[in-house]
């Protein structure tokens, strides 16, 4: 069997690619994007969510590529800080709805520029973030106005693969993903 390149297997446009070239940090939303954007409440009022497997090794491959996962969310629940702290993701801020002066603040934090930033939303709080990063993506099930000023549109709806599919964006982009699928795969006979 021989190997597919990333072209064959993640075509994503090129605009979107040489947009996300020099992205050093990586901004999330949760709900809608890591999650399906569903809220589930016990009947003790507990909050469950559902978070892929998929999207979590995305941000793992990031991390290792040397970019920052960050995550700025409207929301705070247990399920999501011990998702976050298990993935190793060390710059997030919860329960914010004004999102600009959070990323702001991290991209300061971390020495980087709107033009060094890439960003994942699905609805209008992320707009701002979204509106400044060199790269915007949003999921197919976000608000149409969301949608309209991405870069790119994933395949994966939000909490099915959509932040896995921005990150391998963002590794294709920076030139990890095919030395990282190499790895994975392991010696070829």
């Amino acid at each position: 069997m021989s190997a597919a390149s990333p072209a064959a297997s993640q075509p994503f446009p090129t605009e979107a690619l040489l947009a996300a070239q020099d992205v050093r940090v990586a901004f999330f939303d949760v709900d809608g994007v890591l999650t399906d954007g569903g809220v589930y409440f016990t009947e003790a009022g507990e909050t469950l969510k559902r978070f892929s497997i998929l999207d979590g090794l995305g941000l793992k491959l990031l991390q290792r590529a040397g970019i920052v996962p960050a995550v700025v969310t409207g929301r705070d629940s247990k399920p999501l800080r011990l998702r976050l702290e298990a993935l190793g993701v060390q710059h997030v801020r919860y329960g914010t709805e004004d999102k600009l002066p959070a990323a702001q603040a991290m991209l300061d934090a971390l020495g980087l520029d709107w033009t060094q930033a890439a960003a994942i939303g699905d609805d209008w709080p992320d707009l701002p973030v979204l509106c400044r990063a060199a790269l915007a993506v949003a999921p197919p099930n976000a608000h149409v106005e969301v949608r309209s000023v991405a870069h790119h549109v994933t395949r994966a709806r939000g909490g099915e693969g959509a932040a896995r599919e921005f990150c391998d964006l963002l590794l294709t982009a920076g030139g990890h993903y095919r030395r990282m699928l190499d790895a994975a795969r392991g010696p070829q006979p």
